[in-house]
């Protein structure tokens, strides 16, 4: 679970700024909403940010995109960008280093990880954890006379792993996508590798989720039927899904387009050529209605965009959130009202922040209504905001930050009235 992240020249955070999860002494929804890592710690599973467009929101999200890309891309050429994005409203910082800084727990460890880079390489990245208060480095790895030096400090690895890796470590590109490389057994650098494994993609409201929860369904009964059971109770009349393998026979002209691609392995040429088909999965929706013939049943296809927008992204919003509870991973979704009603996003995270488990959520939004859910459905120090100022810095802050919250009547109506920032001028 992460604790925080510093961020500093990246995208709009021109300026260090901190986001944390550490959640404040109210007692609300604690057994579900809070996650006590040990005596000092208590961490939040969900937070919500709120911002005027354009206001850096988003760009909070990208930060961890960017991470999970970063950590695990294999570069082939030392040319390579890195992939950074730093801040370009203003002539110094665009050509200097980005600053990361994240420290998160696996189960009961913690862990700190730091990142400095610029668009081309990397200058410092480590990864340390806490015994005791204090922390201990397991590997650093620094920029010295145009290489990556990588040192373990406080574990034993042999000469021929730590070679290979240093070998495979280019200079725009993580520690840990080099060590992903090579077969070797480094316990508590693999245990902080896993748990980054399962930062999630982000979802935008661009983001195609129908082929997502498709590939998701096709073959987890259980998933099915949970996504079933909450159709049911957010009064879909939606009463079975089933997603099958189609083969879709390939025109003439298509097929010899793709027999003459030339990254098209040889094998999946073969294939096509015997089959002359594309597999692909088609989700049907069986609706069961109430009308003047009775009960009936009716089929609605994916194939044939029969079901609503709200249907598909609730269908794929419900495959991510299932998965992310069941690996206890981290999943940021921006926009997360996108094509939803207002009732039913309700119902969405209160289905999420009923469920105890490890994993974090964390979504952008302009509905203002859910703020009339705080000390309701959601925690007052879940609530933060982004604004920027007249340069173009996103700033970050939180709704416990403000004094006299507690006596408010109505935290969306100070809100509106500009009482958190946040809005539009």
């Amino acid at each position: 679970m992460i604790q925080e992240i510093k961020i500093k020249n990246f995208l709009s955070f021109k300026d260090e700024v901190k986001f944390s999860f550490e959640a404040s002494n109210d007692k609300f929804a604690e057994d579900s909403q809070v996650v006590q890592i040990n005596e000092n710690t208590r961490l939040l599973r969900f937070a919500i940010v709120y911002g005027y467009n354009a206001s850096g929101k988003s760009n909070l999200l990208r930060v961890f995109d960017f991470l999970s890309d970063f950590w695990f891309e294999k570069k082939d050429d030392i040319d390579e960008k890195t992939g950074n994005m730093p801040f370009k409203l203003n002539q110094v910082s665009s050509n200097e280093h980005s600053f990361f800084d994240m420290t998160f727990f696996v189960e009961d460890t913690k862990y700190n990880y730091q990142l400095e880079l610029d668009k081309y390489q990397v200058y410092l990245e480590k990864l340390s954890y806490y015994k005791t208060t204090q922390p201990v480095l397991l590997f650093e790895r620094m920029l010295k006379d145009g290489q990556s030096v990588i040192n373990f400090k406080s574990i034993k690895v042999s000469n021929v792993v730590k070679d290979s890796i240093m070998v495979k470590c280019l200079n725009n590109m993580s520690f840990f996508a080099a060590r992903n490389q090579v077969n070797a057994n480094i316990p508590l650098i693999d245990s902080a590798k896993e748990w980054m494994k399962n930062v999630m993609q982000t979802i935008t409201p661009s983001t195609n989720l129908t082929q997502y929860a498709q590939r998701k369904t096709s073959n987890n009964n259980e998933l099915t039927n949970y996504i079933l059971d909450f159709l049911h109770e957010a009064d879909f009349n939606i009463t079975n899904i089933k997603t099958n393998t189609i083969d879709k026979p390939i025109p003439k002209e298509l097929m010899d387009m793709l027999l003459h691609v030339e990254d098209l392995p040889e094998k999946e040429k073969e294939r096509l050529k015997n089959e002359r088909s594309i597999k692909h999965l088609q989700t049907d929706f069986e609706h069961t209605v109430e009308n003047s013939n009775g009960t009936e049943v009716y089929r609605l296809s994916s194939e044939e965009d029969e079901e609503s927008r709200g249907t598909m992204r609730t269908f794929g919003l419900e495959c991510a959130l299932y998965t992310a509870m069941q690996k206890n991973a981290f999943l940021a979704i921006d926009e997360i009202e996108t094509s939803l009603h207002p009732k039913l996003l309700e119902k969405i995270l209160f289905e999420y922040l009923k469920t105890s488990s490890k994993s974090q959520l964390i979504v952008t939004t302009h509905n203002d209504g859910l703020l009339d859910l705080v000390d309701d459905l959601i925690r007052k120090d879940s609530v933060w905001f982004s604004e920027k100022d007249k340069a173009g810095v996103t700033d970050l802050y939180k709704l416990t930050d403000f004094r006299g919250v507690n006596r408010l009547s109505s935290i969306r109506e100070a809100y509106r009235n500009k009482r958190f920032g946040a809005t539009m001028k």
